[in-house]
């Protein structure tokens, strides 16, 4: 191993010791993980949700071109009987 790998080795080993040891660095570093897990999710479904987003865009306008098309034949049907 490298000098890199010792010292990143001995910081997760300092760490891991006060989180077992100290129960309110448990409780934050808990509290940190779900906080990243949330900004996480947020980013991913802004990725996937953003009209800005041209694939977006294109779902988009697929689906309520699906929907226009349905209302149509239904709005036509309807005038017809």
């Amino acid at each position: 191993m490298d000098s890199a790998h010792i010292i990143l080795f001995g910081l997760f080993a300092v760490a891991m010791y006060f989180i077992v040891t100290d129960e309110s660095i448990a409780a934050a570093f808990y509290y940190v993980l779900e906080l990243a897990n949330a900004k996480i999710k947020q980013r991913w479904w802004w990725i996937t949700q953003n009209p800005a987003n041209p694939v977006v865009k294109y779902m988009m306008w697929r689906r309520n071109m699906k929907m226009a098309k349905k209302l149509k034949k239904y709005f036509d049907q309807k005038n017809n009987d």
